[in-house]
């Protein structure tokens, strides 16, 4: 839809922005989530205090998947072993790193049917939680046009038209985030 108010244009734009930017958090999250097996991406929120600075673990360190349930972290300054280790302990990843005093590895183990349905629980929360961003993002820019109403810069039939288009492209959002839960689900579940 070809839009010509530049004020209606410019909040459809901010609208779509925002849009995406909830669509790539939940991306980002779903794949912080371990699934059973080795992925490089869960290491991604773990900070590790390098010389009086939090540093990301993946700007430390080579991450590796050697094979499908390990991963190999290979830092650049060895000295920083043991800091590595005890971040990734203190996380919430639930797996023991060990290391061969050059090397950190992480073993996944085969998930249990119980962790398997909390993590599908967690993982639900999160695309609901999601949805109800995209759903918040729509109130907004509903309420902005409104204001422009009021405000003489869009007509009534004007209003109509944009609160459907609106809807389609939060309809739309919606579905990918269903999908992307659903994937995940299944990753999960697989056995």
């Amino acid at each position: 839809m070809a839009i010509e108010n530049p004020q209606v244009k410019s909040e459809f734009e901010k609208y779509e922005s925002q849009i995406s930017k909830a669509l790539d958090h939940l991306k980002s999250d779903l794949l912080t989530v371990r699934a059973g097996r080795a992925n490089p991406q869960i290491l991604n929120k773990i900070v590790v205090d390098y010389y009086g600075t939090p540093t990301p673990l993946n700007q430390m360190a080579n991450i590796t998947v050697p094979d499908a349930r390990t991963l190999t972290i290979a830092l650049w300054d060895t000295s920083m072993l043991k800091e590595v280790s005890k971040a990734i302990s203190s996380s919430e990843i639930g797996i023991n790193p060990s290391d061969d005093g050059k090397n950190i590895r992480l073993v996944f183990p085969q998930l249990t049917e119980e962790r398997r349905k909390d993590l599908c629980k967690q993982i639900k929360k999160t695309a609901e939680d999601s949805k109800v961003v995209l759903r918040n993002e729509r109130r907004d820019i509903i309420e902005a046009i409104k204001k422009l109403k009021k405000d003489n810069a869009v007509t009534e039939d004007e209003v109509v038209v944009y609160e459907k288009e609106i809807q389609k492209i939060l309809d739309k959002a919606i579905e990918t985030a269903e999908k992307l839960y659903k994937d995940k689900e299944a990753e999960i579940l697989e056995v």
